[in-house]
């Protein structure tokens, strides 16, 4: 009997951390950041989102084809609600959504708006380029 008891334990201790395991999104998914999708939907769909998780944001640098894209950090819900950047913090440029994309470590426990700055905003306000994120405290997932 003890030595199930042992084995239980020991079994638990294994299992535990693969599921308190921070994880990683690429926004978007197969999309990616792009005009046009719907991210809030998104979010709905792949939350919830936890403390140390990583969005992963991908996208191609501005080209013939291809608009440019950024992420942009907006400090209110006031400021997302109309794209207003004056005040938004660029968190990553044209550039850097290429390849493996820009990762974004979500290591407060706030809301995170986050939206794309480009064409004076047109990809926020009509392009539905934006969505808000406020992960949970605890990393273990059910």
């Amino acid at each position: 009997m003890e030595a199930r008891v042992a084995v239980l334990v020991l079994l638990a201790l294994v299992l535990v951390p693969e599921a308190c395991r921070a994880e990683r999104f690429v926004v978007g998914d197969a999309a990616r950041w792009t005009w046009g999708y719907n991210y809030t939907d998104w979010v709905i769909r792949k939350g919830p989102f936890f403390q140390d998780d990583t969005l992963v944001f991908t996208y191609d640098p501005p080209n013939a084809t291809t608009h440019a894209h950024s992420v942009y950090m907006m400090r209110n819900l006031a400021d997302y609600q109309s794209c207003n950047l004056k005040a938004a913090k660029l968190v990553a440029g044209v550039a850097e959504g290429a390849g493996a994309g820009f990762e974004f470590v979500l290591k407060k426990r706030k809301m995170h708006y986050f939206v794309c700055g480009e064409r004076q905003g047109l990809h926020c306000t009509a392009g539905q380029m934006k969505f808000i994120v406020k992960p949970k405290s605890s990393v273990c997932r059910d």
